[in-house]
C-alpha cells in the first residue's frame, strides 16, 4: 500500500496585502473571493471582466496557492500576457511558474512532455495554414478524384470542414449537411481524405493547429495516469470568455478540472456570437447543470457607456429566452443626446449621411480613431467605402480587405475588363487561371495564341452597310474591332483537363458581350457568377456564401451604370483613391469599419450600426430558426455596447436587387423591440 504524504500549503509571500474591497466593486469582489468549487461569473459588457480575473488570480496566490497550481486559459496570447502582467504587478514574488495561455498553447505544452504516448516522436512539427493546405492538396491529388465534371473542394475548404468537425464533435456528414451542402455528394471521398490526411501527418511527425488540443485531449482520455498528474496539479482553473468555447475546449476543461472541480469560468452569455465557427452557446448556459453546486456571480456595473446607451442595450437583449437575466448599470452620467434612430431612403443615402455626420463629429473635436461603423456583413459597407473615399475620409477595415480589393471581386471584374479590352493581358490571365488545369505557364502560352488571333481580326476588312442588301457590319468593340470570343478562343490549344471549362468560358464571353458589345455590367456580373464563378468559389473558398453575397452586391452596384467601361473606370478610381484622406499620414488618424464579430472586445466614443433591416441584420439565413435569431440579437447587443458616448442606428428603406430593381425593406425587428422613448428619431433630407 502506497504511503500517503501531504504537503502543507505554502505561506503567502511577504509584502503588502491587497485591499480587495477598496479596489473592486462589491460584485467584482464577491467573484474574486469566491470559495473553492465551481463558479460561473457572468460579466456584462464593459464591467471589468479582465480586472476580475486578474484579481482572482492574485487572491489565490495571496492565500497560499502556488503559481504552478493555477491554470489560466484564454483565447489570445495577448489576453494571457495582459492578465499575467497585471497579476505580476499586484503580488510580490515570482509567478513565472503559473500556467497561463491559450487553449492550444497549453495543449502544446502538455503534448511536448508526452509526445510518444500521443503517438508522435519528440520534436514534432506544427504546421501553419499554408503547410496544412499544401498537405491537403497533396492528399486530394493522391485520391485520384476526377474533377473534370465537378469541382472537388480545395485544401483550404477541407481544412475548415475537418476543423469544424473536430471542434464540434460532429461527423463529416453532419458538417457537410449543415454548412457545406454543395459538397454532400463527395461525403465518402471527403471522409477518406480525412483518414489519408491523418496518416500523412503521423508519417511526417506533424500536427496542425487543431491537433494541439484534440490530440492532447485524446492523450488525457487514453492515459489516466497522465491525466491524473495534471488534474492534481491544477488546483484552480480559470477560463476567460467561456461563452466562446466549443465542444472540444469544454471537454478539455472538464477533464483537467475533474479532480478538484475548482473551475471558475468567466463570460457573458449575451455576447455568445461565434456559433458559425463552432462555439457552443450551451457550454455557458448549461454549466451549472454540468457542475452541481455552482455559485453564480453577476457583474453588472458598466464603466464604458453612458446610461442612455445601456438602456438601449438592456432593451435590445431582453427578448432572448435563453439567457442569464441581468441589467447593466452605468457609472457614468447621462449623455446630452439620446441614441439616434435614422431612417434613410437607400444605402447610398445611408452612406452619405454617415460620411457627413462623421465629418461633423470631426469638426466637433472627436478624432476619427474614436469613431467606428459596424455592420453585420462585410458587403454592407460597399457604398459607404465609396462615399468615404469621395469625401477623403481615411479609414481602416478590420473585417477584411477593402471591398474592391478582395480576390473574388477582382476575379469577376477580370471577365468584364477582358471583354471591354481584349488586349488586357492581366485580366485575361487572371480569368483563365480560374479554370481547372490552367496555371501560369499554360496561361502564358494561351495568351500568345490570343494575340495572334487578335492580329488576324485587326487585319480583316470591315464590311460597311452602304445599302439595304449589304450585310450588317460587325459590331465594333472598345478596340474598334468586331469580336466573337467563341471564334477567337475556340481554336486555341488548352490542357485536356481544361477543355470543357474552356468551351464554357468562350460561350460565357459571347453571352456577356454579344459580337463584342458588352452588356450592362449588372447583367454581365450575374452571368459570370452563374455560368463559371459560382462553381469555382464553392471549391475554393471556405466562406463561399459570404463571397457570393459580396458578388451579388457588386451586381447591384453595377445597376447604376449602363456602360461596362464606365463601371470599370469607377472601380479603378475608387481603388486608387482608397488611401487618399484629409488627415496627414503621420497622424495615423483613421475611422474604423468593422463587422460586429470583429469588433467584439473593442470600444469607441461614437458607433454607427448600419443596415438594420430584416434579412441584413438579422441576416436572412438566421431567420430559419429562433435559436439563430437569438444569436443575431446577441450580435446586435454586442454592437450597441461598443459605444461609449454616442450611438447611431441606421436603416435604408430601399435596396437595389440585381434583376428585380428596388426592393422595399422592413426595419430590423431588433429596432421594434427598443421602446421608442429610448431613441431620438432623425429625419434626413437631401442627398441621394
Amino acid at each position: 500500500m502506497a504511503r500517503q504524504y501531504t504537503l502543507h500549503r505554502q505561506a503567502a509571500p511577504a509584502g503588502p496585502r491587497i485591499d480587495f474591497e477598496a479596489e473592486l466593486n462589491p460584485q467584482q469582489c464577491a467573484a474574486v473571493k469566491a470559495p473553492p468549487g465551481p463558479a460561473l461569473v457572468i460579466a456584462g459588457a464593459g464591467s471589468g471582466k479582465t480586472r476580475t480575473l486578474t484579481y482572482r488570480v492574485a487572491f489565490l496566490l495571496e492565500n497560499g496557492v502556488l503559481p504552478q497550481n493555477v491554470l489560466l486559459l484564454t483565447f489570445t496570447n495577448k489576453a494571457a500576457r495582459e492578465m499575467l502582467d497585471r497579476v505580476a504587478g499586484l503580488v510580490p514574488g515570482d509567478i513565472t511558474r503559473l500556467w497561463g495561455g491559450t487553449f492550444h498553447s497549453v495543449g502544446n505544452r502538455i503534448l511536448r512532455q508526452h509526445a510518444s504516448e500521443a503517438g508522435f516522436a519528440p520534436g514534432f512539427s506544427i504546421m501553419d495554414r499554408e503547410d496544412q493546405k499544401d498537405m491537403l492538396d497533396a492528399v486530394i491529388a493522391g485520391l485520384g478524384i476526377n474533377t473534370k465534371e465537378k469541382r472537388f473542394p480545395k485544401g483550404d475548404v477541407l481544412s475548415d470542414v475537418f476543423s469544424y468537425s473536430l471542434n464540434t464533435r460532429l461527423s463529416i456528414e453532419t458538417v457537410l449537411l449543415e454548412k457545406y451542402p454543395h459538397f454532400l455528394e463527395f461525403e465518402s471521398e471527403i471522409s477518406n481524405a480525412q483518414k489519408k490526411y491523418e496518416a500523412r501527418k503521423r508519417a511526417s511527425n506533424s500536427l496542425d493547429f487543431d491537433d494541439l488540443l484534440e490530440k492532447t485531449l485524446r492523450l488525457l482520455q487514453n492515459h489516466p495516469a497522465i491525466a491524473e498528474k495534471y488534474q492534481r496539479q491544477f488546483q484552480f482553473i480559470l477560463v476567460d470568455e467561456y461563452q466562446d468555447t466549443n465542444h472540444l475546449q469544454a471537454d478539455f476543461i472538464d477533464i483537467l478540472g475533474a479532480y478538484h472541480k475548482n473551475i471558475m469560468v468567466v463570460g457573458d452569455d449575451a455576447q455568445s456570437i461565434y456559433s458559425w465557427r463552432g462555439a457552443n452557446f450551451k457550454n455557458i448556459v448549461d454549466f451549472p447543470r454540468r457542475y452541481p453546486g455552482t455559485n453564480i456571480y453577476k457583474i453588472e456595473t458598466n464603466y464604458r457607456s453612458v446610461p442612455d446607451i445601456l438602456d438601449v442595450a438592456n432593451a435590445a437583449i431582453a427578448a432572448n429566452v435563453e439567457q442569464y437575466k441581468k441589467e447593466l448599470v452605468a457609472v457614468r452620467l447621462a449623455a446630452p443626446v439620446k441614441p439616434g434612430l435614422i431612417p434613410l431612403g437607400d444605402s447610398n443615402q445611408q452612406a452619405a449621411f454617415i460620411a457627413e455626420r462623421i465629418l461633423d463629429l470631426r469638426e466637433e473635436g472627436i478624432e476619427l480613431n474614436e469613431i467606428a461603423v459596424l455592420y453585420r456583413a462585410h458587403f454592407h459597407s460597399m457604398e459607404l467605402q465609396m462615399e468615404l473615399t469621395r469625401h477623403g475620409v481615411p479609414y481602416q477595415i478590420t473585417s477584411g480587405l477593402r471591398f474592391f480589393e478582395q480576390a473574388h471581386i477582382k476575379d469577376v471584374a477580370a471577365f468584364l475588363k477582358y471583354v471591354v479590352n481584349p488586349r488586357d493581358e492581366v485580366a485575361f490571365k487572371r480569368m483563365v487561371r480560374l479554370l481547372p488545369g490552367i496555371g501560369a505557364r499554360s496561361a502564358e502560352q494561351i495568351w500568345a495564341g490570343v494575340l495572334r488571333g487578335l492580329e488576324g481580326i485587326a487585319q480583316a476588312p470591315l464590311v460597311l452597310n452602304i445599302s439595304e442588301e449589304a450585310p450588317e457590319p460587325a459590331p465594333v468593340s472598345s478596340q474598334g474591332i468586331g469580336i466573337k470570343f467563341g471564334e477567337l478562343l475556340g481554336p486555341l490549344k488548352v490542357p485536356p483537363k481544361s477543355q470543357k471549362a474552356w468551351q464554357q468560358l468562350a460561350l460565357t464571353l459571347d453571352e456577356i458581350a454579344p459580337r463584342g458589345i458588352p452588356n450592362p455590367p449588372s447583367e454581365m456580373i450575374e452571368c459570370v457568377i452563374e455560368a463559371i464563378y459560382d462553381d469555382y468559389a464553392k471549391a475554393e473558398f471556405p466562406n463561399y456564401e459570404q463571397r457570393r453575397e459580396d458578388l451579388h452586391t457588386l451586381a447591384n452596384f453595377g445597376r447604376q451604370y449602363e456602360s461596362a467601361a464606365d463601371f470599370l473606370d469607377q472601380l479603378a478610381l475608387l481603388t486608387s483613391l482608397d488611401n487618399v484622406g484629409t488627415v496627414a499620414p503621420e497622424d495615423n488618424e483613421m475611422l474604423t469599419l468593422s463587422s460586429v464579430h470583429q469588433a467584439k472586445g473593442l470600444e469607441w466614443r461614437v458607433v454607427f450600426v448600419i443596415s438594420l433591416t430584416e434579412g441584413m441584420f438579422p441576416s436572412s439565413r438566421s431567420l430559419e430558426s429562433e435559436q439563430a435569431v437569438e444569436e443575431e440579437r446577441r450580435l446586435f447587443y454586442v454592437a450597441v455596447t461598443r459605444a461609449k458616448d454616442e450611438l447611431y442606428l441606421t436603416f435604408p428603406h430601399l435596396r437595389l436587387n440585381a434583376g428585380y430593381g428596388e426592393m422595399l425593406q422592413r426595419p430590423s425587428r431588433f429596432l421594434a423591440e427598443i421602446p421608442s422613448n429610448l431613441l431620438e428619431e432623425w429625419q434626413i433630407s437631401g442627398g441621394y
